[in-house]
């Protein structure tokens, strides 16, 4: 059960003007007994409003604070405060400044017994010698230090913390934020911090929460440190994991910070019929993105009627959040989100989410660190081998989402030299973006990813790549147009339009005439932003594996056949029950004609003069040799010798029509 618990909290302001302004909206945070949480974001995203609330000093316009199954109703003992610029009196010593506390506090105490509570602090934070001193006396650090322990002092439930060093040298701040770790694993306190510094946050936090810009600030992201404790910062520094999770950190404020200075698109004139004209789509970074780059900088979208911004995402994880929360219309999507996400993959909530169309097929590489190529390894049965031979190491080996293409393919490539991808080796979850950073900072020995990340791998000389999404699955889908259910219900005309501007943008992205400048496109700093050398080595149909030579792909990246094959879908679902992600649905038939949806696309070909394709379910064989027979999946599933168990249960299937025009 949650110790301090934030429901649904939003916080409305008045401004001078006489303006409502919300800082705040729908934020829900659950903290455990002496969890240290740490709060990143950029200003004005509510950090400071956050914290106030939970100190009492404010109270929410909407939801509730709960602290140890109490509403927080106004400021208390059990919720210390230490801010920025630590609030002494002047006048008073070191020691009477923490008397003062003690006396507020511990009233029942004897003299004695307050007196000794004193002293302990002033000697937790090393101020002793100095006890006798006035704040005008000592350094900034050690004014702060006296903040902490006046704070520490009140024995509170919580402390809260707002960048407690912000104002402190860098060598000084070092020093207080090891004392503070060493003061919290002393004593678990629940301790939620306030820090613009992600260095400072990994030292010392259990998790970080990641603020999106306000107004209407929410939690956009929590990431759990994977660091052990006790933590030193010389020992921290050397762990894989820190750089990993540092650069996901920097890459979420730098997208938030570009997003704060995104100027806003001035909405165009847009037939009156579709209810809606305006969207938000989110995309990643990846070459094929190309669709809704295209569809936006050719005006596929506005001759549709549609205005659009595209959302450049730090995550998988970040875009499928925003389709839920509603910050986003639709998005491009791994292939197997939809899916996951309407069965609750590794028990998260279930939302129901369709996908539409197919946006591009094939685009993957697994990609491995340039040592195993110099030690032989050109197969995963050569890293099998390898891996036998130096059991006791563990190798990490990086994917971008549970549910992505990614993760199952390399999943199902693994598994085919008996290599069990959950003991054998490790997967990690890391944002596309980030896979080459962490290849060269040594938290991942490799990574299936989608391109120019593999591409930049080759070319720096830190990796090389061992298998394309030609020789795990050809044409297999890997990014569909995804939306929620419920948004595809209340927007059937908007919908088919978004639909037709995309099937135009994928027919000009798949001619070979204008691959040229399709990759100029993607790789401009708004969208990729990489060299376009990178992303031409998937999109030209010339590869690069690293190995000294390139060769010829021109399918490595696909832009057609985008109906949304329902047997390549029963596909997917097999494989997330094959390792534990989902339990396999028993009702799979009825629940893929609700998500994994042709109706829209076909109408949008209609419309558009085009010829629909005839879809249906059909046996499907990958390259292993194993065939898919949709009138008996389970069979198919239950022959893999390599899996988790595999539970079946009888899903929920979203209400309404699956569509209305």
């Amino acid at each position: 059960m949650a110790y301090l618990e934030l429901q649904q909290v939003g916080k409305r302001f008045e401004t001078s003007g006489g303006k409502d302004y919300e800082a705040l909206r729908g934020v829900n945070l659950q903290v455990t007994e002496g969890e240290f949480i740490a709060i990143i974001g950029h200003s004005g995203c509510g950090k400071s409003t956050l914290l106030n609330l939970v100190a009492g000093l404010d109270q929410p316009t909407s939801g509730r604070i709960v602290v140890d199954g109490e509403t927080v109703t106004g400021p208390g003992p059990e919720r210390m405060v230490a801010f920025q610029n630590h609030s002494l009196l002047p006048w008073l010593s070191v020691r009477q400044n923490i008397e003062l506390a003690v006396k507020a506090v511990h009233r029942t105490l004897t003299p004695k017994e307050q007196s000794d509570l004193v002293e302990e602090h002033l000697a937790l934070v090393n101020l002793t010698a100095a006890a006798h001193k006035k704040p005008g006396q000592i350094s900034g650090g050690m004014k702060q230090r006296v903040g902490i322990a006046r704070a520490l002092v009140t024995r509170p439930k919580v402390l809260l913390l707002d960048e407690p060093f912000g104002a402190l040298d860098a060598l000084t701040r070092g020093r207080l934020q090891e004392q503070l770790a060493r003061i919290w694993e002393a004593h678990r306190i629940t301790v939620i911090m306030i820090t613009h510094d992600v260095e400072e946050a990994l030292l010392l936090a259990d998790r970080i929460v990641m603020m999106s810009n306000g107004p209407s600030a929410r939690i956009a992201e929590v990431m759990t440190v994977e660091l052990p404790h006790p933590r030193r910062r010389v020992e921290v520094i050397n762990n894989p994991n820190y750089y990993r999770q540092r650069s996901e950190l920097l890459y979420f404020l730098n997208q938030a910070k570009q997003e704060k200075n995104r100027i806003p698109v001035a909405p165009a004139i847009a037939s009156s019929s579709l209810e809606k004209t305006n969207l938000a789509l989110g995309f990643i970074p990846l070459s094929d993105c190309a669709p809704l780059v295209i569809a936006q900088e050719k005006g596929f979208f506005a001759k549709h009627g549609l205005t659009v911004t595209l959302a450049r995402e730090a995550s998988w994880k970040t875009l499928l959040a925003g389709v839920v929360e509603d910050r986003l219309d639709a998005a491009q999507m791994v292939a197997g989100m939809p899916l996951g996400k309407s069965l609750g993959f590794s028990q998260s909530a279930p939302v129901p989410v369709i996908a539409s169309m197919v946006l591009s097929r094939n685009g993957n590489a697994i990609t491995f660190r340039r040592t195993f190529c110099e030690q032989g390894i050109r197969t995963r049965e050569d890293f099998k081998q390898y891996l036998d031979n130096r059991a006791t190491t563990v190798h990490r080996l990086g994917i971008v989402h549970p549910v992505s293409m990614h993760n199952l393919l390399l999943r199902h490539w693994l598994a085919g030299a008996n290599i069990d991808p959950d003991r054998d080796v490790e997967l990690v979850v890391i944002p596309p973006p980030q896979m080459v950073a962490n290849l060269d900072g040594g938290g991942i020995d490799g990574y299936c990813v989608g391109e120019p990340w593999n591409a930049r791998a080759v070319h720096e000389g830190l990796g090389f790549v061992l298998a394309t999404s030609l020789d795990l699955w050809p044409a297999h889908p890997e990014k569909v147009l995804g939306m929620k259910a419920s948004w595809a219900e209340a927007h059937p005309k908007t919908h088919c339009a978004l639909v037709k501007a995309l099937i135009e943008a994928c027919q000009f992205c798949e001619q070979p005439e204008n691959r040229a400048e399709v990759i100029h496109l993607v790789s401009q700093k708004s969208y990729v932003n990489a060299d376009p050398s990178y992303s031409a080595l998937g999109l030209s149909g010339v590869y690069d594996y690293g190995l000294g030579e390139t060769i010829q792909l021109p399918d490595f990246n696909l832009f057609t056949a985008n109906a949304c094959d329902p047997s390549e879908a029963l596909w997917m679902l097999t494989q997330m029950a094959r390792w534990g992600l989902i339990p396999f649905p028993r009702n799979w038939k009825a629940f893929l004609e609700r998500i994994w949806q042709h109706d829209v696309y076909s109408r949008a070909l209609e419309e558009l003069g085009l010829p629909a394709p005839v879809v249906g379910y059909h046996a499907l064989t990958l390259p292993d040799g194993r065939t898919l027979d949709p009138t008996d999946p389970l069979a198919y599933l239950n022959g893999f010798a390599l899996k988790r168990e595999v539970t079946i249960t009888e899903v929920k299937l979203p209400t309404g029509q699956l569509v209305t025009l």
